[in-house]
């Protein structure tokens, strides 16, 4: 059923770790220029994956287990203060997403307050020592209008993953 107002019913925000896609990928990969919904990737370019791997500021970064358990605490702890309703969360060793209902907010607004908070948690946990971000510089925000695209961004999001990470380091 179609949510006949101009609010969508939830976003489906996804956001990478640093360097671990870049453009040239073997995977393909987007550009601003490539980025409408539908819109393919760009095929595998191994010279544009080096020049991009040669752009890098800093190693690309793995989200450990304790990394993720502060992606994850601080996304929840976010939602919770806001009032945004968490409906689901993955948070992998190189991409997090989330499905989250907030009424009458900017998806940038989500989507630069997870991105903070997770490093703030990071780094009061002692898993991020770094000035720099843990985090790609975009991400993902895609509206999600009816019930049945929420409930697919859940199951993507919840078993569309893989197997569940292990806790150890």
């Amino acid at each position: 059923m179609w949510n006949d107002t101009d609010t969508p019913l939830a976003f489906f925000i996804s956001f990478r770790a640093y360097g671990t896609w870049l453009h040239g990928d073997p995977r393909g990969s987007t550009d601003r220029h490539n980025n409408s919904f539908g819109s393919p990737h760009y095929p595998p370019i191994d010279h544009w994956n080096q020049i991009s791997k040669a752009r890098l500021k800093h190693d690309p970064v793995t989200l450990r287990a304790s990394r993720r358990t502060c992606a994850m605490e601080a996304i929840k702890e976010t939602c919770e203060k806001r009032g945004w309703g968490l409906l689901a969360i993955n948070v992998r060793t190189n991409h997090v997403h989330t499905v989250v209902s907030a009424p009458m907010t900017n998806p940038d607004k989500i989507l630069s307050a997870f991105k903070a908070n997770a490093t703030r948690e990071m780094r009061e946990k002692g898993c991020w020592p770094h000035e720099h971000s843990p985090w790609a510089a975009k991400g993902s925000k895609r509206r999600l209008w009816h019930e049945k695209s929420v409930a697919s961004a859940i199951d993507y999001v919840i078993n569309g993953q893989g197997d569940d990470l292990p806790d150890f380091e």
